[in-house]
């Protein structure tokens, strides 16, 4: 079985949000005082709380005269919540994701509803009291609807990112293209296919907005703290973030869709972007680019289509070594765009270079791992000891990305 999310934007009525509101309240005052109490007890007991022992707090604090409220909650939506929290110290455990946060009621807020949600004539239908809310559902929704995540973005709009359960299909068989791809800030990717080598320019998409953004949070930060005044503007705010966020999203799904569509297999360098953000002069540049999200859109892109997804070694010398003797040179600084292999001869762009290399290492990986690839274009360079590793798909499922469908 695969999964799949969609997400749709929800247009709810005042009565609606109001309760959506309350609820957004309750989840988030349960997921901070379930994380006090975690934190407590570990400290105490040196042992912290399960889902089962956070979740048997629950009826007592219902009770309870100062947290009644929380009985006018759904219930499975706290339970949901409690779900999250345990999962969020599972990945902290095991490295995957740092330690759990307290939420904040500024900013992004949203709520889980595990099951008893229904698409009711082109609307979402969602459990308690809510109802029928109207939405704008841009695509079919297929399989069986697993959970529904509500959510209100700083700007004040809402979504539904829908989570469905499909058959799993069939892979395609190895007969598309290869492609290697070496990811940069001027050109977001350089990418081939063995017979030709493409370059997609960096749209950079902060930049367009970085103008109207200072000018906009120059005058926010005029506004009087507290004020309706500072809270409106402060959506205004939210909005340009919004629109270079959604751009950017619209460029990297096309292009993953581009190249995922007709390939067999996409090769990537694992790049170590929490590290070389570290480097003030190229953090924001680099922020904006998103190679991360790029790199997870392919993933789950190539999974629904059959395909893998392979990441070499980031120490991979791609930009040092000749493709065409397999000579490697010593040193080559940031600035050197283009050379000429002093072995045989051959001039040299870097970065096309370097995707030859990338695609030529991902190949070797891969017959080395014993996968049916069809090479075509492109020759595969022999096993001269370098350190790089086969990486199937990181992400399984579309509903790890968080995000509509590209």
């Amino acid at each position: 079985m695969l999964h799949k999310v969609v997400q749709v934007r929800i247009y709810p009525t005042k009565s609606q949000q109001i309760q959506l509101a309350q609820t957004f309240g309750c989840s988030r005052w349960w997921w901070n005082y379930a994380l006090n109490k975690s934190i407590e007890t570990y400290e105490k007991t040196g042992k912290g709380l399960g889902r089962s022992a956070l979740n048997a707090l629950l009826p007592a604090l219902k009770k309870a005269e100062e947290t009644s409220w929380l009985a006018d909650c759904y219930s499975q939506v706290l339970q949901a919540t409690t779900l999250n929290l345990t999962a969020a110290y599972k990945n902290f455990f095991a490295k995957r994701a740092g330690f759990p946060k307290f939420k904040s009621k500024h900013g992004k807020q949203s709520i889980q509803y595990p099951q008893n949600v229904k698409i009711v004539d082109g609307n979402v239908q969602l459990p308690g009291n809510i109802g029928i809310v109207k939405a704008k559902i841009h695509r079919p929704i297929e399989g069986k609807i697993k959970t529904v995540s509500v959510s209100k973005t700083p700007s004040g709009r809402y979504f539904a990112s829908i989570l469905t359960e499909i058959e799993d299909q069939k892979p395609t068989t190895a007969s598309g293209k290869i492609y290697g791809i070496d990811l940069g800030i001027k050109h977001f990717a350089v990418v081939t296919d063995g017979e030709k080598v493409s370059k997609y320019d960096n749209p950079k998409h902060l930049a367009k907005h970085e103008k109207n953004l200072k000018r906009k949070q120059q005058k926010l930060a005029r506004k009087q703290k507290g004020s309706n005044s500072r809270n409106k503007y402060r959506k205004i705010v939210a909005k340009v973030y919004e629109r270079v966020s959604n751009s950017r999203q619209d460029f990297l799904h096309k292009l993953s869709y581009k190249l995922v569509s007709d390939s067999q297999a996409v090769i990537v360098e694992n790049l170590h972007v929490k590290g070389m953000v570290r480097n003030h002069s190229l953090a924001k540049a680099i922020s904006d680019c998103g190679w991360g999200m790029f790199t997870n859109f392919l993933a789950y892109k190539l999974e629904r289509f059959g395909g893998k997804l392979v990441e070499i070694d980031r120490w991979f010398p791609s930009s040092k070594l000749c493709s065409n003797c397999f000579y490697q040179v010593g040193e080559m600084p940031l600035d050197v765009r283009e050379w000429t292999c002093p072995h045989c001869g051959t001039a040299h762009d870097r970065d096309g270079n370097a995707v030859i290399n990338i695609r030529a290492e991902g190949i070797r990986m891969l017959k080395t791992d014993g996968s049916a690839v069809s090479a075509v274009g492109g020759e595969v360079r022999p096993n001269l000891g370098r350190k790089s590793k086969l990486w199937h798909s990181p992400m399984s499922t579309e509903a790890q990305s968080a995000c509509a469908v590209g």
